[in-house]
C-alpha cells in the first residue's frame, strides 16, 4: 500500500524533520507545492536537499509549475534531481492557473497550456540524450531513470489528462473526493489507450489532511485559506479537508478502490508528529 506525505510550507525549517522521520518509516514518497509568487520554498532545490537526506523515500514536485521556467534549465535540473537522487524522483507538472505567478515569471497565461506541450516534446528529447535542438547539443547529466524521471501530469482540464496519453507516465488528481476522481482516473486511462501506449498510466491521488490536536488543525485551515485566497473555492477546499481518522481511513480506502496505485497525503501544518499519528493510522 502507497501512502506518501505532501509536505507543509508554511515552515521550511522543519523540512528535514519531516523527510527523515517519514524516510525512517512506511511512507512511499514526499511531495512538493510549486508557486512561485508565494512564501514556499521552491521544489527542485528544496527536494534536493531532501533527497540527500534521505535513502529510500521518493521526491515527487505536485505539481510543478513547467511554463514558469526555462525548459534548457528545466531539463538539466530535473535530470540532476533524479541521478543525485537514485532515480527516486517523479516530476508532478501541471500548468498552474495563478496570473500572478505568469506575470512574474513574464509569460502569458492563456499560453501556458501550448508551451507545456512545446516543454514536455524538449524535455523528453533532452533526458534521452539527443541535442536539445538546432545548433544545440545534448544537455547532460543523464538522468539514472532511462528517458527521464517519471512524469505525472495534474489538472483538471481535458488537456491536461490527454497530455498523460501523449508525454506521461500517469496522472495525480488532487482535492477530489474519490466518487469525482474517478471518473479523472477513467478518462486518464483512455487517453492512455487512445495513444497506443502499451500498459497503464501511474493513478495518484491526492487529498489534504490534517491530524493532531486543535492547534494544528487551526494552522492548517489558515494555510490551506492562505493558499486558496486567490480562488473562489476555498470554503470548499476547506470543507474538503480530511481532519479525522475515520476521514482519512475512508478516503483512502475509497481512493485504492476506484484504482489508485498512490495515494498522498497533503499536511498543511507544519507539525512533525502528523507523521507518526498517519502511521499509525493506515500502516
Amino acid at each position: 500500500m502507497n501512502i506518501g506525505l505532501g509536505l507543509p510550507v508554511d515552515d521550511p525549517a522543519h523540512l528535514l524533520t519531516w523527510a527523515r522521520r517519514a524516510d525512517a518509516g512506511p511512507f512511499s514518497t514526499l511531495g512538493l507545492l510549486d508557486r512561485l509568487v508565494y512564501d514556499n520554498p521552491e521544489p527542485l532545490v528544496t527536494l534536493a536537499v531532501l533527497a540527500g537526506a534521505t535513502s529510500r523515500i521518493r521526491v515527487q514536485t505536485e505539481v510543478l509549475i513547467a511554463p514558469l521556467y526555462n525548459t534548457a534549465l528545466l531539463a538539466k535540473q530535473t535530470a540532476t534531481l533524479d541521478r543525485l537522487s537514485g532515480g527516486r524522483f517523479t516530476l508532478g507538472i501541471g500548468v498552474g492557473g495563478r496570473e500572478d505567478d505568469c506575470l512574474a515569471a513574464g509569460i502569458d497565461l492563456h499560453s501556458r497550456g501550448r508551451r507545456l506541450d512545446e516543454q514536455m516534446t524538449l524535455l523528453r528529447r533532452t533526458w534521452s540524450g539527443e541535442p536539445y535542438g538546432e545548433g544545440v547539443g545534448p544537455i547532460g547529466p543523464a538522468p539514472a531513470t532511462p528517458g527521464g524521471p517519471e512524469v505525472l501530469f495534474g489538472g483538471f482540464a481535458p488537456a491536461a489528462l490527454e497530455r498523460v496519453g501523449r508525454f506521461g507516465d500517469g496522472f495525480l488528481g488532487a482535492a477530489l473526493p474519490p466518487s469525482f476522481m474517478s471518473k479523472l482516473f477513467r478518462d486518464a486511462e483512455t487517453a492512455w489507450q487512445r495513444h497506443d501506449r502499451l500498459g497503464r498510466p501511474r493513478l495518484v491521488a491526492q487529498a489534504n489532511v490534517a491530524l493532531g490536536p486543535d492547534s494544528t488543525l487551526d494552522r492548517a485551515r489558515g494555510n490551506l485559506r492562505d493558499y486558496y485566497a486567490f480562488s473562489e473555492h476555498v470554503a470548499y477546499m476547506e470543507s474538503g479537508m480530511l481532519t479525522t481518522p475515520r476521514q482519512i481511513r475512508e478516503a483512502t480506502d475509497a481512493y485504492f478502490g476506484i484504482g489508485a496505485d498512490e495515494v498522498m497525503l497533503y499536511c498543511w501544518a507544519s507539525d512533525p508528529d502528523q507523521i507518526d499519528r498517519l502511521a499509525d493510522l493506515l500502516f
